[in-house]
């Protein structure tokens, strides 16, 4: 059975800056409850817990207790599922915790979403693919627009799109961004590529090599080592290529998605990508502004 203190609970709500999630009756109660009744979030976008982070606050919780309760809400099954507070849970069960305090809310599914990305989003604790996966996630369960989620997470709407993208690489990259082999950085230049295979060459090179962003933009415009076993010419840049890649950049940067602007004797076309109908709609009225 979950004790009840009070004087806790305040400071949450300014925590994650979500107005509407604010309880009615018991935002200032806070529960002790067993380890043994709390199950982790289902919507928990963070897939990796950093085993030297949950050591040092495992100590910090033996030494000042847990500070900041838990957010939690009644499970339809049986007891209590996180909302937020993961770690502490975790830590608290390494340090061998009976109970731990928490503050109950009535959130539903979508409020429970959002706040669990909220939270770590905030702490800066996802990595980039966790990331692109919980906006998917919210978008395909939530019906959000990349423009909703952006305003929702206080971000840019090209930070939303930028990181959709990653989901858009090939399996083995997305393992590479997620064990931190290849940063977000990295992975972008790694987009404005056609060739899967060159892709996963290149990945692997920045992975081996360690190279740096910097490193990896110089490699696609270096064609002694990208083409040393063919024989063919390579031809010089002319004036013509570097206003192409500069516009396709800048397109790039306006649309918040992969351009390609093909030129052939002063003709040519521009291919754009979306990754759903409502991702084409709002680059169109990018377009039409």
């Amino acid at each position: 059975m979950a004790k009840a203190s009070r004087g806790l609970g305040r400071g949450l709500d300014s925590l994650f800056q979500v107005e509407q999630f604010e309880a009615s009756d018991n935002s200032d109660v806070v529960l002790q409850i067993p380890v043994v009744q709390l199950r982790a979030n289902p919507y928990q976008p963070r897939k990796t817990f950093n085993e030297t982070a949950l050591e040092e606050l495992k100590k910090s919780i033996i030494e000042n207790g847990i500070i900041q309760p838990l957010i939690v809400r009644k499970s339809s099954i049986k007891g209590y599922e996180i909302i937020a507070g993961e770690r502490r849970f975790r830590a608290a069960k390494l340090a061998g915790l009976d109970e731990v305090p928490a503050v109950l809310k009535d959130f539903n599914d979508s409020q429970m979403m959002e706040v669990a990305l909220l939270e770590n989003l905030q702490r800066e604790d996802l990595s980039p693919m966790e990331e692109a996966e919980a906006y998917q996630n919210i978008m395909d369960k939530l019906n959000y627009t990349q423009e909703m989620i952006a305003e929702r997470m206080g971000k840019s709407r090209s930070h939303i799109a930028n990181h959709l993208r990653l989901l858009t690489l090939p399996a083995e990259l997305k393992i590479q961004v997620s064990d931190g082999a290849i940063s977000f950085g990295h992975a972008k230049v790694l987009l404005g590529l056609k060739d899967e295979a060159h892709m996963r060459k290149l990945a692997m090179r920045v992975a081996s090599e360690q190279m740096s962003v910097r490193e990896l933009e110089k490699a696609l415009t270096d064609p002694d080592k990208k083409k040393a076993t063919s024989k063919r010419i390579v031809k010089k840049p002319t004036i013509e290529d570097y206003y192409v890649k500069e516009q396709t950049g800048l397109l790039r940067e306006k649309l918040g998605t992969k351009v390609a602007i093909n030129l052939n004797q002063n003709k040519g076309n521009i291919e754009i990508d979306f990754l759903s109908l409502e991702d084409l709609e709002r680059i169109l009225n990018i377009l039409n502004k």
